[in-house]
């Protein structure tokens, strides 16, 4: 049997300091297009005629090697310059968050992605981890070191980007 992501797993967070504003730092973020640049599975979303802002939906295309899937998002918070965040499920499960926190800090901001875990248990969330591991050949509970290593990877060449 597989093991699920255990309760200290559950959230994932990586912090980089960029020499940009907060502001800046939140219009990259906020961008699905310029993200697709920067992060290792995102490469793109169809986000519909309300833009990026608080409660729109988008549906958000992601690949890792060969393999492709998308899922359905909601963005919860859009607070331009402090925080970007969105909800995502697969198949109207939830399944997870991500968000950036940008906070002011000298000769620029400091940038936080985080990943918050959604599954509960029950046959849906199971359901769901099972696809997970057909679709990507990862098990659930290596998810959370997947993501961070694509945080890390996200946000050097946000950075990279930002100071360029």
């Amino acid at each position: 049997m597989m093991r699920s992501i255990s309760p200290a797993e559950r959230t994932v967070a990586e912090t980089v300091h960029v020499r940009a504003t907060p502001e800046r730092a939140y219009r990259a973020i906020a961008d699905f297009g310029r993200m697709a640049d920067w992060s290792p599975e995102f490469i793109g979303a169809w986000t519909g005629r309300r833009g990026l802002v608080a409660g729109a939906r988008f549906v958000g295309f992601n690949r890792r090697g060969p393999l492709l899937w998308f899922t359905a998002g909601r963005i919860t918070v859009a607070d331009p310059g402090r925080e970007f965040a969105f909800r995502v499920t697969a198949f109207g499960v939830p399944t997870a968050v991500w968000g950036y926190r940008i906070e002011p800090a000298p000769d620029g901001a400091e940038v936080t992605e985080y990943w918050e875990y959604l599954g509960r248990g029950g046959r849906a969330s199971r359901f769901i981890e099972l696809l997970g591991l057909v679709f990507s050949a990862t098990p659930p509970s290596a998810r959370p070191e997947r993501n961070r290593q694509g945080m890390r990877a996200t946000l050097a060449r946000l950075k990279a980007y930002l100071e360029s």
